[in-house]
């Protein structure tokens, strides 16, 4: 209880707690966004995508409880060079969040492959970050498998990989979580509370991304979506999952935050190892979401890696 009361100081002072956002350049090339339909004709599922720039496809792929937001700092650069395209997975922002129960990461991994599919993307990299590098992960084995030559490499950023405690699962439980299986605070609160475990240095957290993140929660199917999105984060068939990881042969670049409290380090480490073409690299004073605490020098890997 000492951290929410902790948090709801925070938020109820954040005008010098929180950092603004960042602005938008009027040269940033513009984002268009719009469902990409991935569902069958008698039961359509609609994930929401933003995208921008022309070249060679660009899929980011956001974490848990994020949207496309995440990606703010990285879509106008690379969309002056690449094919951007963000997606909010299945449950996450403002895509569908049916009543069922396939939030799993393969759920999401084949969901994502039949939007590659549907927009006919080849020679593509896939960035991930925590879950969505689960997701990244698994599509790319898929796409291996059945589609091979449509990726070309992969950017894995605190991504989800072997079986571990997971922290902010915490989160889903009492007293966050009331009897009747909603939130039991504002959701507000959780979003901030997620993040302030996450980030190395808290003071840059912005009150637009604790806003944005929090909007699709106000609704029991954005809860829901969450909470099953959390209870499947690990795969039944993770352990065959990791005997294959050293099958993706593309260039794979590892990025990790030194302080990272959600998945240490050391996964990133061997992650790297176990990849046949993996490289990692390691950002000092960054905790578990580079692209949003350290954005600039997150992005400068990212941009040297893919040219």
């Amino acid at each position: 209880m000492r951290l929410i009361s902790k948090i709801t100081v925070c938020l109820l002072g954040a005008g010098t707690l929180l950092s603004p956002a960042s602005p938008v350049t009027a040269e940033d090339p513009k984002v268009a966004g719009h469902y990409v339909d991935v569902g069958i004709p008698q039961l359509p599922l609609r994930l929401w995508t933003e995208e921008s720039g022309s070249g060679e496809p660009v899929l980011l792929i956001h974490g848990l409880g994020a949207s496309t937001y995440t990606w703010r700092s990285f879509l106008p650069s690379l969309a002056r060079t690449y094919r951007t395209i963000a997606v909010d997975l299945k449950g996450a922002g403002k895509s569908d969040k049916p009543n069922d129960e396939a939030y799993g990461i393969l759920d999401q991994a084949a969901l994502l492959k039949t939007l590659v599919e549907r927009e006919a993307l080849s020679r593509l990299t896939i960035i991930g970050h925590s879950m969505g590098g689960g997701v990244a992960l698994a599509l790319a084995l898929d796409l291996n498998r059945t589609n091979p030559g449509a990726l070309k490499r992969l950017v894995l950023i605190s991504s989800v990989a072997y079986r571990q405690q997971l922290p902010y699962l915490g989160f889903m439980k009492r007293p966050f979580l009331g009897s009747d299986g909603r939130f039991a605070l504002p959701p507000e609160v959780l979003v901030y509370a997620g993040l302030y475990s996450s980030y190395y240095a808290p003071s840059k957290i912005t009150f637009d991304a604790v806003r944005t993140y929090a909007h699709p929660l106000h609704e029991p199917a954005g809860q829901r979506a969450l909470i099953k999105m959390a209870e499947q984060i690990v795969p039944p068939n993770l352990q065959r999952l990791v005997a294959r990881y050293r099958t993706i042969r593309q260039p794979t670049l590892v990025i990790w935050g030194a302080e990272d409290q959600v998945v240490p380090p050391s996964q990133g480490k061997k992650l790297a190892h176990d990849l046949a073409n993996g490289r990692f690299e390691v950002l000092k004073d960054c905790g578990h979401v580079p692209q949003e605490e350290m954005p600039e020098e997150t992005l400068a890997l990212v941009s040297a890696f893919l040219n």
